[in-house]
């Protein structure tokens, strides 16, 4: 993934107003984060732990989604799998809800996925991030991080249909 600056991510966000986009928390570091090992750029809010972000580039485009997720409840220290990049959790995973784009959006429509909680997705298919044990897969680097593209692709489809 290439490297985004802070007015990019602001700009490419689909599901909420501008004005909203414009007070989000970006994430100060963008600079040094691991860009060559990124699928996505996704982050929690640090003053609202409800609220989640998420930027990818796609199809030539960068896309921005707002995303909110429930509290945390007792099933979430099950073992739970991510729908992007299928990594198993014990506790770090969660849905995540975004408001659709558009009209739809503003009537309270929306779509949701589980996904890891951290949004680190990409580092945990890379093996840069553990967890604690992980599914044997028969699948090349290449083809997992493929899969978790095209899941991410499907669920920002869902976004913006």
């Amino acid at each position: 993934m290439k490297p985004m600056t802070e007015h990019e991510i602001r700009s490419a966000f689909v599901n909420c107003s501008k004005g909203e986009a414009k007070r989000l928390h970006v994430p100060r570091d963008l600079t040094e984060l691991p860009w060559d090992d990124l699928d996505f750029l996704g982050w929690r809010d640090p003053q609202a732990p409800d609220r989640a972000y998420l930027a990818a580039q796609l199809d030539g485009r960068t896309v921005g989604v707002a995303l909110r997720s429930s509290g945390a409840a007792s099933w979430q220290a099950r073992r739970s799998i991510c729908s992007l990049c299928v990594t198993t959790h014990t506790g770090g995973v969660s849905l995540l809800v975004a408001p659709l784009a558009g009209t739809a959006g503003k009537q309270g429509n929306s779509v949701g996925a589980y996904m890891c909680t951290d949004l680190a997705c990409s580092l945990y298919v890379r093996g840069k991030r553990e967890v604690g044990t992980r599914l044997h897969e028969s699948l090349t680097l290449e083809e997992k991080i493929r899969r978790t593209v095209d899941n991410l692709a499907a669920f920002l489809a869902k976004v913006t249909a």
